[in-house]
């Protein structure tokens, strides 16, 4: 990637981007089979960018015909391993071509800052593509101890039709997560990006074509969760969902597949996610770094955001100094400006959200530290970074996901009952853990019940760990890793008896 431009050439590339409106079925952008279509708004200004196709349940049967015709036909689905790591591999190149365009356009839809769309989301994008390319002719099936007189074998097959229903908080990188092993595999796959950011999803797509994958392959339906996600979710021809986004929408996919063709979920789901810090916790400055990008990283709209700061009494005077300085570095506005690390919040529902929750947190007896109001950016969806102090595990901004730049410190009298308190919750994401001691490192992050524990750091792993959660934030697969490759394909025996 190259390096920042100023906040002036980043709207000049705005200015001229050619926007992908349609939706993308069988190789080419069509409008919506009834003509709907929906606002795409950028948060940061209230301006509509453009009015992208709202597809229904009609674009959904057209779109998972083509997906199934094309892989029957097997083009895609019975090509050489090598040749899908070839046009895949095309693809993360054409997306590293046009990075700029993209990470303009996600900035624009998203409210994101440009700086981390740039420096974060578009190279993890094409690593991402990247690495499940290679991956696509070096996973091996197997031999069973089957002895002389047979042969058991065990092979991979792809599914069919896979539906990947996406967020709004990291539509590149998610599209990514799921879209590469997918079609490593030799799947044809449909996308059902978030109403609120689909524009990067389609030109990706767009992109595939150019990359050499077949026209079907890759088909993109923009459009509401109701019309959209439930006809996919309940048609008998998708064989897998893979889903990213609340748990109550994970738990309405579950009700679909059970309604229809018992078809494979995948599930990723909420947090709230911890960062307990022991009593010998050492450098306190990087523990403070560390928890303050963990919190406000994309605007706290993260569902491994780390909004619980659960630190021992011996600590939390001379920590919460640190954070509360730490967080001056982090500010707030226009996200075109580069210098800005936090930008707007996605939309007027998820502001009113964040908002409520602020609210009671005052309510209920927090004590604000810093923010807790609303910010006034020309007409942009704006909240200041805010921490809360004295909150105790059964307020409610201890309990439930807030998806905003919210965070809070509860005060743990023991490492135990940090622990304890960690493990306090429905939800099993993700956990921070800061120690000294090397023991308790790794007890501690064997006993923290969450799909990811980094320790001293805030971390998801990278592209070759699994991602995925405990409890009711993950269900049946893992994203990221080989792992990854495992839930979008059908394992088959075949028993030869050669006697």
């Amino acid at each position: 990637m190259s390096e920042l431009l100023s906040t002036e050439e980043y709207k000049e590339i705005a200015a001229n981007l050619t926007l992908p409106t349609g939706a993308f079925i069988n190789g080419e952008f069509v409008d919506a089979i009834d003509g709907n279509t929906m606002a795409s708004v950028n948060p940061a200004t209230g301006e509509v960018i453009a009015n992208i196709a709202a597809c229904n349940a009609a674009d959904v049967e057209c779109a998972v015909a083509n997906a199934k015709h094309v892989f029957e036909r097997g083009e895609w689905s019975q090509l050489h391993p090598s040749e899908r790591k070839t046009a895949i591999a095309k693809l993360a190149s054409l997306i590293e071509k046009n990075a700029l365009e993209l990470a303009v356009m996600e900035t624009l839809e998203a409210g994101k800052p440009i700086h981390e769309c740039v420096k974060t989301d578009l190279p993890e994008t094409v690593g991402c593509i990247q690495w499940h390319a290679e991956a696509s002719d070096k996973l091996y099936d197997q031999l069973s101890p089957s002895g002389n007189k047979a042969v058991g074998m065990i092979v991979r097959e792809p599914l069919g039709v896979v539906a990947c229903v996406l967020p709004w908080n990291f539509p590149l990188m998610m599209v990514a997560w799921k879209l590469a092993p997918a079609l490593a595999a030799g799947n044809s796959v449909i996308v059902k990006p978030a109403e609120s950011t689909s524009m990067t999803t389609l030109r990706i797509a767009q992109l595939a074509i150019e990359a050499g994958i077949p026209a079907g392959v890759f088909n993109v339906l923009p459009g509401f969760g109701p019309d959209v996600g439930e006809p996919l979710g309940m048609h008998s021809d998708v064989q897998v969902v893979s889903f990213t986004g609340s748990t109550a929408t994970g738990r309405r996919f579950l009700e679909y597949s059970a309604r229809s063709n018992l078809k494979r979920i995948i599930l990723e789901c909420g947090g709230k996610s911890p960062s307990v810090v022991l009593s010998d916790a050492e450098d306190l400055d990087s523990v403070a770094d560390n928890i303050v990008a963990a919190a406000l990283w994309n605007m706290g709209q993260n569902c491994t955001a780390n909004s619980r700061i659960i630190i021992h009494k011996n600590l939390k005077e001379s920590l919460t100094a640190k954070i509360l300085e730490k967080m001056q570095d982090w500010q707030t506005g226009d996200p075109m400006n580069p210098e800005h690390m936090l930008g707007a919040i996605i939309n007027r529902t998820q502001y009113d959200k964040i908002l409520s929750y602020i609210e009671q947190g005052k309510q209920q007896g927090a004590t604000v530290l810093a923010g807790g109001e609303a910010m006034t950016i020309g007409d942009g969806l704006f909240i200041a970074p805010t921490l809360f102090d004295n909150v105790t595990p059964q307020m409610t901004i201890a309990v439930e996901e807030i998806f905003g730049p919210v965070f809070s410190i509860l005060t743990a009298q023991s490492d135990e009952d940090a622990l304890l308190m960690a493990n306090d919750n429905c939800y099993g994401l993700h956990a921070s853990l800061y120690t000294a001691n090397v023991k308790k490192a790794h007890q501690y992050a064997r006993k923290l019940q969450a799909g990811t524990v980094s320790v001293n750091c805030f971390s998801e792993g990278d592209i070759s760990t699994p991602f995925g959660g405990f409890k009711l934030s993950g269900f049946g697969g893992r994203d990221n890793s080989l792992q990854a490759h495992d839930q979008y394909t059908e394992v088959k025996t075949i028993w030869l008896d050669i006697e």
